[in-house]
């Protein structure tokens, strides 16, 4: 079993989802699924803090970039926390730069939405 731990909290008006371990075809759908019952229940102020993430798949990619969809479909966006070295090589690599916007954590991206 790949290690995979989620944790959602709300600070204001911003749902943050707390990811770690590995993040791959295995264990993506999870973190689809907990962006798309945020999303359903409205909340549209996401960030996804990957401090605990050593690594991340194209399936990651795929489900963050579901997330950002839904997200500013709504009015709202997802935003990126604590990308490592290695899941930022991923996402460079992918040019998911020019998509999301990243901040060095989670609390300063929350304040990004104020």
């Amino acid at each position: 079993m790949r290690s995979f731990e989620l944790d959602i909290r709300t600070e204001g008006s911003v749902t943050v989802l707390s990811v770690a371990g590995s993040v791959d075809a295995v264990t993506a759908p999870r973190l689809g699924d907990a962006l798309d019952a945020a999303l359903t229940a409205g909340q549209v102020q996401l960030v996804v803090d990957l401090a605990g993430v050593g690594y991340a798949s194209s399936a990651a990619l795929r489900a963050l970039l579901t997330g950002v969809k839904g997200a500013r479909g709504g009015g709202g966006d997802l935003r990126l926390a604590a990308v490592g070295r290695e899941v930022g090589k991923v996402f460079d690599m992918a040019g998911f730069d020019g998509i999301v916007q990243r901040f060095d954590d989670a609390t300063a991206a929350v304040a990004s939405f104020d």
